[in-house]
């Protein structure tokens, strides 16, 4: 018989620093630690989008060292699950991306000060190793975009360190979920007005994440045995599946139909006139960029995580359903079609 999943730890009376607690991840990882008897911190430059999360948030910038060791020193946590950073894809240059070089080495170095730290998560990201064959190893890094290479600084500073805790790194795949910063107002909007179309003939792979099933992952490392997750690098999210499968689980919930799907040559066409666009105006609904984008596999290496931690938590279906029941809080979604 199968191993049962490893359970997170027994957090009674534990002291748990998020970094990066206002974003994303973070709001729905606090979420779900509000459920457990533990003392929360949050350490985040902006307030937490939810006013109950308020009472653990303490202002801080991870790249200002003295107040970022202020901080984590002053807490002294048991469990540190380090998220913060900048995770846009608008940066220019490395320097752009300081949050996720110096301020993270700032965090791991203010818990080497502290005696305290029982366990300490690294978030990187899958795109430390692009499109392409898999890593052959944790420090095989082909990086896709500046952003991919802030995080390969990132994680290349933490061995370098090598704290004297059991510290792990957690690669989340294309995560999607409550409090997404962007997808309501791109592409989950262009789904609602039915905007979008797939290139049909085309099975794309793809790895995909719910944030729920990454926050469940996330926290079962923390309590799994020590010597199964020390100095290893852990893909979180979903098992690889073919994106019209997501695709489409969204737009039957947003539309109650299925995507359109159109000849690949139909949208190597438009992806040109939209480069044109670009060029000019500054912005194009499809772009040959999009279209490589959406035409290619990026499947990433799961196996070890489910091996150790048991399959993901929720469905796709899940995952969905309580997606659309917090976009329908939104004004733009709020006359969604209710699941059947």
């Amino acid at each position: 018989m199968p191993s049962p999943p490893i359970q997170p730890p027994d957090f009674t009376g534990k002291r748990v620093l998020v970094t990066g607690g206002s974003g994303f991840i973070g709001t729905n990882l606090l979420l779900r630690l509000a459920s457990e008897p533990a003392i929360i911190l949050n350490l985040d430059l902006k307030p937490p989008p939810v006013a109950a999360l308020g009472a653990s948030w303490c202002a801080c910038d991870i790249t200002d060292e003295a107040a970022t060791r202020r901080a984590i020193v002053g807490f002294a946590p048991h469990y540190v699950l380090h998220l913060a950073g900048r995770t846009d894809m608008l940066g220019k240059t490395l320097a752009d991306y300081a949050a996720n070089t110096a301020g993270s080495r700032n965090v791991v170095e203010a818990c080497r000060a502290s005696s305290s730290i029982e366990r300490f998560i690294l978030t990187s990201s899958q795109f430390v190793c692009g499109p392409g064959a898999l890593p052959a190893s944790d420090v095989d890094f082909r990086p896709h975009t500046i952003y991919g290479e802030s995080k390969v600084v990132a994680e290349r500073e933490l061995r370098a360190l090598d704290p004297g805790f059991v510290w792990s790194i957690i690669r989340p795949t294309n995560v999607w979920g409550a409090f997404h910063p962007r997808y309501p107002q791109e592409f989950w909007r262009v789904l609602r007005r039915g905007f979008y179309i797939h290139p049909a003939g085309r099975q794309v792979i793809r790895s995909y994440a719910y944030v729920g099933n990454v926050v469940e992952q996330a926290l079962a490392l923390l309590g799994a045995p020590p010597d199964s997750v020390q100095r290893r690098v852990f893909y979180v999210g979903d098992p690889p599946g073919e994106l019209l499968e997501w695709v489409d689980g969204f737009a039957l919930a947003l539309t109650g139909r299925r995507v359109r799907k159109v000849p690949i040559a139909v949208l190597q066409a438009i992806a040109l006139m939209g480069d044109f666009m670009e060029a000019v105006l500054g912005r194009a609904p499809l772009t040959s960029s999009r279209l490589r984008s959406m035409t290619e596999d990026y499947p990433t290496p799961m196996e070890p995580t489910f091996a150790l931690l048991g399959p993901p938590h929720f469905s796709l279906a899940e995952g969905i359903a309580a997606t659309m029941a917090w976009l329908r809080t939104l004004p733009e979604f709020a006359d969604a079609p209710q699941s059947r």
